[in-house]
């Protein structure tokens, strides 16, 4: 069998349909789906059961909740597959998302990460997320760190992507102790060892539409769970690699702003900003985070109250 799906699934009963029609339409039929119901309390389960009923190259199991990282692990433990991929359960592709990957294999055959374009989808409407490939880049190989760093964009997400079975297995897929940027931390971890192929067309959906509440991203996470405080392993690398460097230190201004505001962890969020060299870093971030705490804290407040308003207004009139 050529791929494995392995799709975690925890309280998504409104969107697992829609995610798994997308896989039973795909165009290539040499693929497994693997479901694995992390625990959820609400019908996510009798859902996912329902539409895989008729599709025998599907399987749905359970387990008690231990995290989309663990979920993930599982299903690649059962994976048949030469390739695995991963997609969320409110994310869908389009039908020719594994054609697309097969076309990316057969141009690069020495990648250890294979991904895709992808649309952004929220507020109920779609656009092709802007990754920071050179304009006309059709597909290839890239700089993961490079062009990540470009637009603060993922290349690559956890949705678009395919990994050899033995890379995943090498590398021991996800760390399950990691629940923000669990995902980051695998590609990373690949990226320094193989070469990274991208298809530069956008066949998967990252929904972005979920309930603020329902979203890990919106989370101020325990430090010991975010992908940002759990990257001393790399501490040779950052030394010695100015392209992993150059990127960390972005995601670092970029990610760490909530925690560096907030009262409970911005002690935390200090001892990560003096790894930073703000020579990486855009003017215009340098001078937020060096300008008064106090005004820092009501901006963000209000852009918050604003962002939650639009959204909204954005929603009831689609």
């Amino acid at each position: 069998m050529k791929y494995s799906v392995v799709v975690p699934l925890y309280n998504k009963e409104e969107y697992v349909e829609k995610t798994l029609m997308s896989l039973f339409a795909q165009t290539i039929g040499d693929y497994e789906v693997i479901v694995v119901d992390d625990g959820s309390t609400d019908n996510s389960y009798a859902v996912a059961c329902r539409v895989a009923e008729e599709q025998a190259q599907c399987r749905v199991l359970r387990q008690d909740n231990a995290g989309v990282a663990a979920a993930r692990n599982k299903g690649a433990q059962l994976a048949e597959g030469e390739y695995l991929c991963f997609l969320d359960a409110d994310d869908w592709w389009e039908p020719t998302f594994l054609e697309g990957i097969e076309e990316l294999i057969t141009i690069c055959p020495d990648a250890g990460l294979y991904a895709t374009g992808y649309y952004l989808v929220k507020n109920g409407r779609r656009r092709v997320a802007p990754i920071g490939v050179d304009e006309g880049f059709r597909s290839g190989y890239i700089n993961y760190c490079q062009i990540y760093a470009r637009t603060l964009c993922m290349p690559v997400t956890s949705s678009s992507v395919a990994i050899p079975h033995r890379v995943f297995h090498d590398l021991g897929g996800f760390k399950s102790g990691i629940l923000l940027g669990e995902d980051f931390d695998l590609w990373i971890r690949i990226a320094l060892k193989y070469p990274v192929a991208l298809m530069n067309r956008p066949l998967a959906n990252y929904f972005q539409d979920i309930p603020p509440s329902r979203r890990a991203t919106r989370r101020l996470h325990n430090p010991a769970q975010h992908m940002l405080w759990n990257l001393d392993y790399l501490e040779d690398e950052e030394a010695s690699n100015p392209d992993y460097k150059l990127l960390i230190d972005r995601l670092r201004a970029d990610g760490l702003y909530r925690f560096y505001l907030s009262r409970q962890y911005h002690a935390e969020a200090l001892v990560q900003l003096e790894r930073i060299d703000w020579s990486h870093v855009p003017q215009n971030t340098y001078r937020i985070y060096h300008s008064s705490l106090l005004w820092q804290r009501v901006r963000f407040a209000v852009r918050t109250l604003l962002s939650i308003i639009k959204s909204r207004l954005l929603i009831s009139k689609g």
